[in-house]
């Protein structure tokens, strides 16, 4: 009897296990039966957007954190799939920063070409994931959330790849209880327009807090403020910007500061990150890291190291993105179907013990793209993923951090080269702050 594997989420990772294991059966090997459980109704994962914060129809906490109007923070040439260029899927070269809308087409084509939907159970929301060790089998208790029903189904394999920006991490500050305002975290902000004209507070200095102020700044915010714990971002902001140092109370309508310097604010986004969180599963078998680039426990940054049928995805804090999920998902599937060997336990953690040396030996923020850089070309080097200029795709994350620094506001006006195709993003029609239409059809326009 083949091997049964449960992947765990219909996101850019899932859907790239899928597609791992769809490339081998095309190739004419016989793959295990694969069953992903997705709980939301569609796949794409955080790249679907939806109205709804805090509770979804079914009772279940709202996964997604997209709001509108959102477009790429970073060059598309750093994530594009080495099997499925923008220029195959859009039939021409386009810009280098698509709005969701864009992005979420073209992670959709590729599975729709695989035709893996199949494969997946929408609507089903894993309850509990548990290994037995006498059978070497895991039990996964699942629950149909349209069906309202609990089904419990036996696996040889895990891959857990519901991803880690959706459980948000809520600092408390004092006053904020008496705050006339509105406090909400980034995973709940779903509209810019909601503060127009309104003087905004952000605390933190996540990617979140510079493109959601952004989006507030376009959309005509009275001011920003930022609050950084540690060190301002230090971009070049337009003239109703300011950072400051950490919040330490809110009064009413007032913010005060650790410089004992205070502004009145009518709103309070809290950008202070996402906590790796995995209810579902067995103590002995739950990923417990924080954000970093090498996580905790994970061989080749995916093999649980405690049980090497088990396998986490995208859990690393990310420069690199679809690429690297898919250098992950290929190499999964090469452990899973035997392909791959996995060490000693004690092998596994001594490597692992490297990597992690590696990371807190890393000076500077160019430093970090070539380390993700490095193990996803590693990854890639195991299996027959395509290989693609994973130098050329350096090249364009360090254009851009530049391109941030020369000016913030400006730096989605930039066009870069596809490691892929070698073919030049053209430059968009309307520069990012007057683009207010973020649909596909208007970014399509030629």
């Amino acid at each position: 009897m083949s091997k049964r594997v449960a992947i765990i989420g219909a996101g850019p990772s899932g859907l790239a296990q899928l597609r791992a294991f769809q490339s081998a059966k095309q190739n004419g090997e016989e793959i295990p039966e694969i069953v992903c459980y997705e709980k939301q109704e569609n796949w794409g994962g955080l790249w679907n957007y939806t109205w709804r914060t805090g509770t979804d129809q079914y009772g279940e906490p709202v996964h997604g954190s997209m709001y509108r109007y959102l477009w790429s923070n970073g060059p598309k040439e750093g994530l594009e799939f080495a099997d499925y260029s923008f220029e195959e899927h859009f039939g021409k070269p386009i810009a280098s920063y698509p709005p969701r809308a864009v992005l979420f087409d073209y992670i959709e084509g590729r599975v729709k070409k695989a035709g893996v939907r199949d494969w997946i159970k929408f609507n089903h929301a894993v309850r509990d994931v548990s290994y037995d060790d006498a059978s070497g089998q895991f039990t996964v208790k699942v629950k149909d959330l349209k069906a309202d029903e609990v089904v419990t189904e036996t696996f040889d394999n895990v891959v857990v790849a519901s991803g880690h920006f959706s459980t948000p991490n809520i600092p408390e500050f004092e006053g904020m209880e008496t705050f006339n305002g509105r406090i909400m975290h980034a995973h709940d902000f779903r509209d810019a327009m909601e503060f127009k004209d309104k003087d905004l507070l952000i605390v933190g200095t996540s990617y979140s807090a510079e493109d959601i102020g952004s989006q507030c700044w376009k959309y005509g915010a009275n001011s920003i403020t930022v609050s950084h714990r540690t060190a301002a971002m230090g971009y070049d902001w337009p003239e109703n910007w300011q950072e400051v140092p950490l919040l330490t109370k809110l009064d009413k309508d007032t913010a005060y500061f650790k410089d004992g310097t205070s502004k009145k604010v009518d709103a309070v986004i809290l950008c202070t990150g996402y906590l790796h969180h995995f209810p579902f599963m067995a103590e002995n078998l739950r990923l417990k890291t924080p954000n970093i680039l090498y996580p905790l426990n994970l061989y080749n940054g995916v093999v649980w190291e405690h049980n090497p049928k088990l396998m986490y995805l995208g859990m690393q804090d990310q420069w690199y993105t679809f690429n690297m999920f898919d250098a992950q998902a290929w190499y999964a599937r090469d452990v899973i179907m035997g392909k791959l060997d996995v060490p000693s336990q004690a092998e596994m953690a001594k490597d692992i013990a490297e990597w992690r040396a590696k990371e807190d030996a890393i000076a500077d923020d160019y430093a970090s793209i070539e380390f993700q850089g490095d193990y996803t070309m590693q990854l890639m080097a195991m299996t027959d993923y395509p290989e693609f200029d994973i130098s050329g795709a350096n090249q364009a994350f360090f254009e851009w951090k530049k391109h941030k620094k020369k000016n913030i506001m400006t730096f989605r006006d930039n066009g870069y080269k596809s490691a892929l195709t070698g073919t030049q993003a053209p430059a968009h029609h309307t520069p990012w702050k007057d683009a207010l239409d973020d649909s596909m059809e208007s970014y399509l326009e030629s």
